[in-house]
């Protein structure tokens, strides 16, 4: 007869164990790096279990004090992971075994019943939503700080002109005020398509077990409630089908404001470059060279580009990993770890540091003091004697006319004032919108 195991043992004992051993090197290859990602995903699995085993004694499934013990075990797990004393183990595959081994080794055979009702399928899922839903909160509030500042920078240097170019040439005047308030709008942009990945991913899979339901009787609209959920993924099949999908769609968000960055620092670094000499920062956010001895290098935002760059990538990597599968769970999923969490930290740090570096940015108030920026204005000239009567064609050559001659001279003044234009930047038009983006990714729980 076969020994029953301890419960020491069980700690060592994959939950999907047959009585067989796997391959050790069948199992370092599929385990991957899922024990390092997974502690990102632990406090989310322990929420996940208490609302579970909730659930599970609303329905009949476990006793009201095995509850409370089973309870009382995870604070204390969670209470771990929180002051940073958790680790998993070498020997089990991911968070869903560890948690289940700890309370199995301190409490017992109640500690093996927490996983009725339950598979890792839905189990992950859960975890990974409740995991993307905290990262797209700090996303939003990274993306807001970065805007207010935009927009504070607009208004502190509305009055200020800068040239305006197209095809890399100069070509209308502009304004910091206007340069500022154009990242800040955008951001508007990729705020809606963070709120929509906030929409795909705040429903909840939990009690599609494999993918398939369960013979239980599961009061899903309960856990939904427990952990903060806006809604079901009520087909249980279509909650599985939601696995690389919410990432892909989140990927995407990710890009969009990976792409507005990435433009910043272009622009950044064109500006502070010495053929411009728009802007200037203090030369302890610069870097110098090994060699020539009056260098300040932008390090900072060739990074920030080159990071945004790479972000740009994310959408598609993720739609390779997930293309030509069927329904249903397949191990590829595993993989989405490996590029979607790293991606999330380093748009964490981009955000973070843009916002650095333009807390300290400073701007050249006599740009256009510099004779080369001259025929910024000859569509100024043009709009000044078509208000005069003139038919725009005929001042359109006069003008032309003056600039080959060189005779064209102007006074430096603008007189833009409609929506959006240099003299009406409609700072807090693009605030309402702002709010209005941003408001549908709040906090349930």
């Amino acid at each position: 007869m076969k020994p029953t195991k301890s419960n020491k043992d069980y700690l060592f004992t994959k939950i999907w164990d047959k009585g067989f051993d796997a391959n050790k090197r069948v199992e370092d290859f599929t385990v991957g790096n899922d024990r390092k990602l997974d502690l990102r995903l632990a406090k989310h699995d322990i929420r996940g279990s208490m609302a579970h085993i909730k659930m599970l004694t609303t329905i009949g499934l476990l006793k009201v004090e095995e509850e409370e013990v089973l309870r009382t075990e995870l604070e204390r797990i969670l209470s771990e992971v929180e002051q940073g004393g958790f680790e998993l183990d070498d020997q089990v595959e991911d968070i869903h075994s560890q948690v289940e081994a700890m309370l199995t080794e301190r409490l017992g055979e109640v500690g093996k019943k927490i996983h009725s009702g339950r598979s890792r399928n839905d189990q992950v899922l859960v975890d990974i939503k409740l995991y993307l839903k905290e990262e797209i909160l700090q996303i939003k509030e990274e993306v807001l700080e970065l805007f207010n500042l935009l927009q504070s920078l607009s208004e502190q240097y509305k009055e200020v002109l800068l040239p305006g170019y197209t095809h890399a040439q100069i070509a209308m005047p502009s304004s910091f005020g206007l340069w500022f308030g154009a990242y800040a709008e955008t951001l508007v942009d990729d705020m809606h398509t963070l709120a929509a990945a906030w929409k795909v991913v705040d429903q909840n899979p939990l009690g599609s077990a494999a993918g398939y339901g369960s013979s239980f009787p599961l009061d899903r609209e309960m856990t939904t409630r427990e952990l903060g959920f806006a809604t079901l993924s009520y087909n249980v099949i279509a909650a599985q089908m939601g696995r690389g999908k919410s990432e892909r769609i989140l990927a995407q968000a990710v890009s969009n404001i990976a792409s507005t960055l990435n433009k910043l620092a272009a622009d950044n670094c064109q500006y502070l470059s010495g053929n411009y000499g728009f802007i200037s920062y203090p030369d302890e956010l610069t870097t110098g060279s090994s060699i020539m001895p009056h260098k300040k290098n932008p390090d900072v935002w060739e990074l920030i580009r080159a990071h945004a760059n790479r972000l740009q990538s994310l959408p598609n990597e993720i739609t390779l990993m997930t293309t030509n599968m069927t329904h249903g769970y397949h191990r590829d999923y595993q993989l989405l770890k490996e590029v979607l969490f790293p991606a999330l930290d380093t748009l964490h740090d981009i955000l973070q540091m843009s916002c650095f570096m333009l807390e300290n940015i400073s701007v050249n108030r006599e740009i256009l003091s510099d004779p080369r920026y001259e025929h910024l204005f000859t569509v100024e000239e043009v709009n000044r004697r078509v208000l005069q009567g003139v038919p725009f064609r005929e001042a359109y050559q006069q003008v032309g006319k003056e600039v080959q001659e060189g005779k064209f001279h102007s006074d430096g003044v603008v007189h833009h004032t409609h929506a959006g234009s240099i003299g009406n930047l409609c700072t807090e038009e693009i605030k309402r919108k702002m709010e209005k983006a941003s408001a549908p990714i709040s906090h349930t729980v």
